[in-house]
């Protein structure tokens, strides 16, 4: 399965995106690269319905959310946490945060609750049973197996 067959027929993925990180780094705009993701700069239209992943909901992402993220898709928010209150977005969407998840990635390997793009997207997509679309992303990264085997997906 390729980046064009999985963006057709896999829910959307996008990521709210406010260039706060080392762009060499970034595992947002490295699946953008790859056609995984698209790169949003605001939350509005039919994506005011989406699923956005927020450390700070109040609802768990589970296996129910699935047909919300079928219809309407997935939105990491890739950004500073410290600068997240001020962002002006917790009142859109249909919050939901991870449960605790532990990093494979190289900033912050072995933390709790310090994931990156790609691992928070590959969470909500091995939770919600998008398995194979999750395998994808976290192909791309010599690290995404690691995220995995840390975590028991």
């Amino acid at each position: 399965m390729n980046s064009i067959d999985i963006w057709e027929t896999s829910p959307k993925l996008f990521c709210l995106h406010f260039n706060e990180c080392d762009p060499k780094k970034c595992t947002a705009l490295a699946l953008k690269k790859f056609g995984l993701i698209k790169i949003i700069s605001q939350i509005r239209g039919r994506l005011a319905n989406a699923i956005l992943l927020n450390p700070f909901a109040r609802k768990e992402l589970s296996l129910s959310d699935r047909p919300l993220i079928e219809k309407f898709g997935v939105i990491v928010i890739d950004c500073s946490w410290k600068n997240i209150s001020h962002l002006g977005i917790m009142k859109q969407g249909s919050h939901r945060k991870l449960p605790s998840l532990i990093a494979a990635n190289p900033i912050n390997y072995g933390k709790w609750e310090k994931l990156s793009s790609v691992e928070a997207l590959a969470a909500a997509l091995f939770i919600t049973e998008y398995n194979d679309i999750a395998n994808v992303l976290l192909s791309k990264f010599n690290w995404g197996s690691e995220f995995k085997r840390l975590n028991s997906f």
